[in-house]
């Protein structure tokens, strides 16, 4: 037996309408037909309808409907079926040779029946060929009445008054059709109010139409806020654990295999800092699935009110369309109380429209209910591993320096930043070359200042950025005390060596902060030391202000410090808690609930101090007043003593230095006869200053003296003769 040869495929979606339109045909011969049959039965009546309702007409109306003539009807019947087969052959044909026909794809994405699908088509022809206004005015027997009404489409596609009242239910509000917004109901400007529903219009929505037509714009309705992204065929590698990745692509391929009976819509939430690459793994993914990506920003969506929900759906229709992932930015914002309609609104449209989505946020999901019928999924996308964001500034400065692979490395154990936040360092520095002078070759200084200020800083709040002046020339302590903050510079730089390299951080899963106690009478530089470490290691310092931390109400100031140190693990600064002590205290024993809430503050701020990565700074005039748990977990703990006379004598020099206009003055007397601090000499010598440029005159002894006496005055200290003495024979 000979095997039947198959039907040809469409050679393009203009060749397959033709063929919907002659089915089209066909059906409005036939109802043309039968109009007439009836028009014939009962003339007068037709000649009267248009000016009034006669006694005639309403005999008419009320009597049974006219027989059929069942031959020609049946040949063309016969004459349909025979082009349907054939057209269904030819869209089979077209689906194997790999050749779109967008309304096949209509009613493959949304599981149109055959009925549905000739409405549609209904619906369409007037948008491709003039002439159908007017055959569907004559059907309707009323030339305003150009568009296809309820009626017209019964009247075209059923077979009796069962069968229309039947496929009322397929026209409904609640049904695919004008559910999903392919089609909508308008009411007849020229029918009175009060007509019934058989009396509306049907309308193609004009995105559908568009995409019938095979265009690929976005819907107009969503310009602005929706943008189409299609995977590079040259992708860089996602800047993220590549074990994340992987798990995520074998889970997506699971999920979505066509042949895999369990297949369910699959919501994956990507939580972390902003600028990770969540959109980058979303891409990489859809390359896989051969599909795009619809972006959408969950914020922008809730601004647009009372209209929100209607354009998920047509987000979520046009994902559809494009054959698109769904990704969704700042998707915490749907987990506002004041955001429940909308987000009970992308749990519907996802369980209906959806097949992947993904939902991109700063914090962990916290909604119970999730997404019913589908699998979701939650992962945490930490900050990159040193090794991956070295690879992201290397490519990103290859064009820039040959210096790029020997900097990589350095910028990316130095700085803990998202590949956005690089990308964006790099793109500063770029615009500020531009606008120089002359064309200087990037610096790797250039990149690390970028680093810094495109790092998060919302320490604000809580916290005051210093402006680090001094360096280790600047300032005095002994030999062992500067080898001590040397070792501390020396612990951050080559902490990704001894951590992963050398794998001692496998074996602690806390504690690999860098933490210090500068503990010292007051003014002895515990101040002017974090400034130093601050330069060296060319971080920000943010001193943190303590009245803005301790609050006398239950559990605000354990709130206030996870801010504290939440910001910190991104800002690349260096978090620095002057006298300390008042925060950081010893425990006491519980007498009271003030005792009891003081200690679980302290408790707190020790837990968060072992899980912090960064560099913390604790300062104290009184280092036994310090809880013995913080001094076991702190890395060094550095002693400034109270300055001898050797190291006043270097302070004084160092702020009566050579450039100040200073007449003779014997310093070594000074920091023989005044036992100072650092910070006491250097107010002394900033009211010397002061006092002699108003005079006009050089800075003289007097001047130093009228300083010290003012400076004694503030510390409640008795001014001796001893001044009186160092002034004889001097200025």
């Amino acid at each position: 037996m000979k095997r039947k040869p198959s039907l040809p495929p469409y050679r393009d979606n203009s060749e397959h309408l033709a063929d919907e339109l002659r089915c089209l045909d066909l059906l409005l011969r036939r109802a043309i037909r039968n109009q007439s049959l009836q028009n014939q039965a009962v003339p007068e009546v037709q000649a009267a309808r248009a000016a009034y309702v006669s006694a005639a007409e309403v005999e008419w109306l009320l009597s049974p409907q006219q027989p059929r003539d069942d031959s020609e009807d049946s040949q063309h019947q016969a004459e349909l079926a025979r082009l349907r087969r054939e057209i269904d052959g030819r869209i089979a044909s077209s689906g194997h040779k790999g050749i779109f026909l967008p309304l096949a794809h209509l009613c493959d994405l949304f599981a149109l029946s055959t009925f549905e699908r000739d409405v549609i088509v209904i619906c369409l022809a007037p948008e491709l060929r003039r002439s159908y206004d007017r055959l569907y005015a004559f059907i309707q027997d009323d030339i305003t009445r150009k568009r296809p009404s309820v009626d017209l489409v019964l009247q075209l596609l059923c077979d009796g008054e069962a069968q229309r009242w039947e496929a009322r239910s397929i026209l409904s509000e609640g049904a695919t059709l004008l559910r999903s917004g392919l089609l909508e109901k308008v009411a007849d400007p020229y029918s009175p109010s009060g007509s019934s529903g058989l009396a509306e219009f049907l309308m193609l929505d004009a995105r559908i139409c568009e995409f019938l037509l095979g265009g690929h714009h976005i819907d107009a309705r969503l310009a602005g806020g929706v943008r189409v992204l299609r995977p590079s065929a040259h992708e860089h590698p996602v800047p993220i654990d590549p074990e994340i990745v992987a798990g995520l692509w074998k889970l997506a391929e699971h999920q979505l295999a066509p042949g895999n009976p369990q297949r369910r819509k699959l919501v994956l939430h990507l939580h972390g800092p902003q600028g990770m690459g969540e959109r980058d793994l979303a891409l990489h993914l859809c390359r896989g699935l051969g599909c795009s990506l619809l972006q959408i920003d969950a914020e922008l969506l809730l601004a647009k009110g009372s209209q929100a929900e209607h354009l998920l759906r047509l987000i979520f229709r046009e994902s559809l369309l494009q054959q698109a992932a769904l990704f969704v930015e700042r998707a915490e914002a749907l987990l506002q109380e004041t955001a429940r309609p909308l987000l009970n609104a992308l749990q519907v449209a996802v369980t209906e429209y959806g097949w992947l989505v993904f939902l991109s946020a700063a914090h962990p999901w916290i909604d119970p209910s999730g997404f019913p019928g589908c699998t979701f999924h939650s992962t945490a996308l930490p900050l990159p591993a040193v090794p991956i964001c070295a690879e992201v500034w290397e490519r990103t400065l290859k064009q820039e320096t040959p210096e790029a692979a020997s900097w990589a490395m350095q910028l990316a154990t130095q700085f803990r930043l998202t590949p956005a936040q690089i990308e964006a360092a790099v793109e500063t520095v770029r615009t500020r070359k531009r606008m120089e002078r002359e064309v200087t070759p990037m610096r790797l200084a250039d990149l690390t200042a970028a680093c810094r200020q495109h790092s998060k800083h919302k320490l604000r709040d809580l916290a005051v950025k210093i402006e680090p002046k001094a360096g280790w020339d600047d300032i005095v302590l002994p030999a062992d005390k500067i080898v001590h903050l040397r070792e501390i510079c020396s612990h951050f730089q080559y902490r990704y060596r001894v951590f992963c390299d050398w794998g001692y951080g496998k074996k602690l899963s806390n504690g690999k902060g860098l933490s210090a106690i500068f503990s010292g009478p007051s003014g002895t530089g515990k101040t002017m030391a974090a400034e130093v470490l601050a330069r060296e290691l060319d971080l920000d310092l943010y001193k943190v202000d303590l009245s803005g931390v301790v609050s006398k109400y239950i559990g605000e100031t354990e709130k206030n410090l996870r801010r504290i140190f939440d910001e910190a693990e991104t800002s690349n600064a260096i978090l620095f808690f002057d006298e300390a002590d008042a925060l950081f205290g010893k425990r006491t024993k519980v007498a009271d609930a003030h005792d009891r809430y003081a200690n679980v503050e302290t408790s707190y701020l020790l837990q968060k101090m072992e899980e912090f990565e960064g560099v913390v700074i604790l300062a104290t005039n009184l280092s036994e007043n310090m809880d013995d748990a913080f001094t076991r977990r702190v890395r060094f703990i550095v002693e400034f003593p109270f300055p001898d006379e050797a190291n006043r004598l270097r302070i004084w020099q160092s702020h009566l230095a050579a450039g100040t206009p200073a007449a003779e003055v014997d310093l070594g007397t000074l920091a023989r006869e005044f036992s100072l601090s650092g910070g006491n000499i250097r107010n002394i010598a900033l009211s010397a200053a002061f006092s002699a440029a108003n005079e006009g005159s050089n800075i003289g002894l007097r001047h130093v003296l009228h300083g010290t006496r003012r400076e004694f005055e503030k510390l409640g200290r008795k001014w001796r003769d001893n001044g009186s003495r160092l002034a004889t024979g001097g200025n």
